[in-house]
């Protein structure tokens, strides 16, 4: 299962660098990470009126694991959550290609 982590950028207080360095590292080590970024600007289209707006969404990583627990495991230890702030797993779900003619 693929997942989607979402950062909020809610930490109490500054992150060290060395924090987020040993982070990565053992999420590395894990198999489990596939990569992310921090979020920059945004630009919103379509439905501004009901729109919420995610600026306090800083960043992403994207996870693969056919073990939840295990990456609930690895989470606990990120810089976010260990600084009272907010991170959140979404699972992906395998999409079905409906394209004509593409193999089922």
């Amino acid at each position: 299962m693929q997942y989607l982590l979402l950062i909020h950028g809610n930490a109490q207080g500054g992150i060290d660098p060395a924090e987020w360095n040993s982070f990565f590292d053992a999420a590395q080590t894990s198999e489990l990470f596939k990569g992310g970024s921090e979020l920059g600007a945004r630009t919103v289209l379509g439905n501004l009126h009901d729109a919420k707006p995610t600026d306090h969404i800083a960043g992403f990583m994207r996870f693969e694991s056919d073990d939840p627990q295990a990456l609930l495991d690895l989470l606990r230890s990120h810089p976010v959550v260990l600084h009272g702030g907010t991170i959140e797993l979404c699972e992906m779900p395998e999409s079905q290609d409906t394209t004509p003619g593409a193999p089922t």
